[in-house]
């Protein structure tokens, strides 16, 4: 069963600016920034290479979170991060009303928020980390692994980071200050390896690329949370025409709902100057996934975008930029 595991939202309601009041008062209102400077503490650049393992089309890092260590997701679709609350239920918590949880089967009420003291990913050390408390046991269920949470986009914000799924390995390039115009990882020194560079949005902490199809603009979120792409049941009947359905399939959120949707491929599909020719798509209602940038998705981009032309793609989540390699 495929997952697609994006989001979090307030739901295009600004969070209102009385503190919610804390289970204990030990813990800061996560919503307060002066209690959680920047994740990524100081200007020095930093490089590293963290090894992951497969579970489907996730990717799992080893990280640790104050004292646990574990797997967690590699998951640019979700905010921020994401503990499992089985293993973290000691934590004490926030609970914002006004936010919600987000996924391709709609919202659910109410955010629980902690914080973790100290998070190790690699040789990349976050103090102070803001994180969202959910219950992941359908996730674990469905792959067989202990997972201990999500490491979402805010955690890369100041970073480049290249997956390179044939030889399992992320490469992280925490970008300083001063080298903002000049880094470039060697990977990508030799630009014929490239089939394209295509720019990005970060939205609410979420990647979003703009295509083109038959003359329409969409937007799509990017997210390595999701094994299978999504395609938005709303838009015009004349982009549908380039999608062959193929079957039927249920699809599963971060939470443990699920709702149907079409399988099917998508023909002639324009990023920037990469043209893709066929690529797989799940269409769904995704009317539950408009965020609070007062905007809407058409769709998700997972696993089978991740590694259309080949099995290495990057980010650079300074500079706005996305690396797909030939």
């Amino acid at each position: 069963m495929p997952l697609c595991s994006f989001g979090y939202s307030n739901g295009g309601t600004p969070i209102k600016s009385e503190k919610p009041q804390p289970a204990t008062s030990s813990l800061p209102d996560p919503f307060d920034t002066a209690f959680f400077p920047e994740m990524l503490a100081g200007d020095d650049s930093l490089s590293c290479v963290v090894p992951f393992i497969r579970a489907g089309n996730l990717i799992l890092i080893k990280a640790t979170a104050d004292t646990t260590e574990g797997n967690f997701i590699l998951d640019t679709g979700a905010q921020n991060l994401v503990l499992n609350i089985t293993y973290f239920r000691d934590y004490p918590t926030i609970r914002n009303s006004t936010a919600e949880r987000t996924s391709v089967n709609g919202s659910s009420a109410s955010v629980v928020k902690t914080m973790v003291k100290k998070l190790t990913v690699g040789d990349l050390i976050y103090q102070r980390s803001r994180a969202d408390l959910i219950n992941l046991g359908h996730i674990e269920n469905s792959k067989g692994l202990k997972i201990l949470g999500l490491l979402g986009m805010d955690l890369f914000r100041q970073c480049e980071m290249i997956i390179d799924y044939e030889k399992s390995l992320i490469y992280f390039h925490r970008v300083g200050r001063k080298e903002f115009k000049t880094y470039r990882n060697r990977l990508l020194e030799d630009t014929s390896a490239l089939a394209s560079t295509i720019p990005f949005e970060l939205m609410d902490n979420r990647i979003v690329v703009r295509s083109e199809l038959v003359g329409k603009k969409v937007d799509f979120i990017i997210d390595s949370g999701a094994e299978t792409n999504l395609l938005d049941s709303r838009l015009p009947n004349k982009i549908f025409e380039n999608v062959t359905i193929t079957g039927r399939v249920m699809l599963a959120g971060t939470d443990s709902r699920k709702t149907e949707a079409l399988r099917g491929n998508l023909r002639n599909i324009v990023f920037g100057t990469l043209s893709i020719d066929h690529l797989p798509v799940l269409v769904t209602n995704l009317e539950k996934t408009c965020f609070s940038y007062n905007g809407c998705i058409n769709g998700v981009l997972g696993f089978d975008f991740l590694t259309v032309n080949s099995k290495k793609i990057g980010f650079n989540f300074v500079r706005r930029e996305m690396y797909i390699f030939k």
